[in-house]
């Protein structure tokens, strides 16, 4: 069955890996320092685990690791959450998706937070991905049905202060990822829905400090995230990884008077995930096969590895050596200013080495907090290359309880 010629271009393009890009061929005498100026990105399965859920940090160059707590927390680092100033809160953001080309793709995501005794935080998440409608046809182009690919994730986390200024925070997350709708495949296979189960590990840091006599907060956080099963969508038992991801950061957050705070920050993430070797070329050009049937290795690691050997296999498997293992860590910049805790305004950038993906953009944005309710908006600018998320307003809606607890009472005051 055949996918209508522009949704099979976008779906196809999302199932190899929305960061990926051609791997590249090499031959037998080929150098190990020629592989650096080569395309090798890493790809994954459900890449949309990484791609940043709300407008704060969408605005702020997807950096969020280290940032001041809030309802969006448990996807950048669960372990903030302890450290969370309100008792209960909540947050649906909004994420439209390559709108330059279709209008029915986007990214929802759902996420409450409620703080415990004994400074402890539990919270949940979803995250919902929405690929649009598909119509299945047959090879003389008669419509055979319509189906809607999505995935999605659901979340648990828990977190509390294990000292006066550090926490720790795990996550639990179940990942579906329904593509095909249980299509017969070309390749004589049934597909159908894969399903994995993976947990977030992480730890944060903060300090209340005095920079040139105004009270500031320094925060440094880590979260290793997506630490779970691989994923297969067919019944050839062909599994993928699911992107396993380190994230480092750290920020500061200045009061420069009474009504002007200024904050930056700034993340280091890198997958933990195996990266795509150069195989052995016979003298026809195909890869060589050892006596067990495997393609052998020239640079780089066997990728055939189990999820533990990867996160650790994964710091020096690069084919290029050293030198391209440094260009597998991407960056992010953060910039933040509230005037009056009310009124925000936001940029970032984010940087990716061409010969990774070549993901690198501005991000600006602002936000609005009004009693209850607080609003956040993004908006992306690309500067090397297309990206799904440009010329897009993506806003996140934050709900705080404990204003609202305050308003009704401050009401039953005024009516009494």
């Amino acid at each position: 069955m055949d996918f209508m010629p522009l949704k099979k271009v976008i779906v196809s393009f999302f199932l190899l890996s929305i960061f990926s890009a051609h791997i590249f061929a090499q031959s037998n005498s080929i150098s190990r320092d020629s592989l650096l100026g080569q395309i090798n990105t890493i790809t994954t399965a459900v890449p949309f685990l990484l791609i940043a859920p709300d407008a704060r940090a969408g605005a702020m160059g997807d950096a969020g690791v280290a940032t001041m707590p809030d309802a969006n927390s448990i996807h950048w680092n669960p372990a903030k959450l302890a450290f969370v100033d309100k008792t209960i809160g909540f947050s649906v953001s909004y994420t439209p998706w390559l709108r330059a080309l279709v209008p029915d793709i986007y990214l929802g995501y759902l996420s409450a937070y409620k703080k415990l005794k004994g400074d402890q935080t539990l919270a949940l998440a979803l995250l919902y991905f929405s690929l649009g409608d598909i119509t299945f046809t047959d090879n003389n182009g008669n419509v055979t049905g319509q189906f809607n690919p999505k995935e999605l994730s659901i979340d648990v986390a828990y977190s509390r202060k294990l000292g006066d200024d550090f926490s720790g925070g795990l996550a639990l997350r179940y990942i579906n990822s329904n593509l095909t709708g249980g299509a017969y495949l070309p390749s004589g296979s049934y597909s159908h829905a894969g399903n994995s189960v993976a947990a977030d590990i992480s730890v944060y840091y903060l300090k209340q400090v005095d920079l040139s006599n105004k009270k500031s907060v320094f925060t440094s956080g880590i979260n290793i995230s997506n630490i779970g099963s691989k994923i297969s969508y067919t019944e050839s038992g062909n599994k993928d990884f699911i992107p396993t991801n380190f994230r480092l950061g750290a920020g500061l957050k200045t009061d420069l008077d009474e009504y002007n705070t200024l904050a930056f920050t700034a993340d280091i993430n890198k997958l933990l995930v195996p990266t795509p070797p150069v195989y052995l070329k016979d003298v026809s050009g195909k890869d060589s096969i050892d006596a067990n049937s495997n393609k052998i290795v020239l640079y780089g690691k066997d990728p055939n590895v189990s999820v533990a050997s990867a996160i650790f296999s994964s710091w020096g498997d690069a084919p290029g050596g050293f030198k391209e293992e440094l260009k597998e860590f991407t960056y992010s910049l953060g910039l933040e200013y509230w005037y009056d805790k009310q009124f925000a305004i936001r940029a970032g950038y984010f940087h990716e080495a061409p010969t990774k993906g070549n993901r690198q953009f501005f991000t600006v944005g602002a936000g609005v907090k009004y009693n209850v309710f607080g609003i956040d908006f993004a908006y992306l600018i690309p500067t090397q290359q297309k990206h799904p998320l440009e010329n897009t307003l993506r806003f996140t809606l934050l709900v705080d309880f404990d204003s609202l607890k305050s308003s009704d009472n401050n009401e039953e005051k005024t009516t009494e």
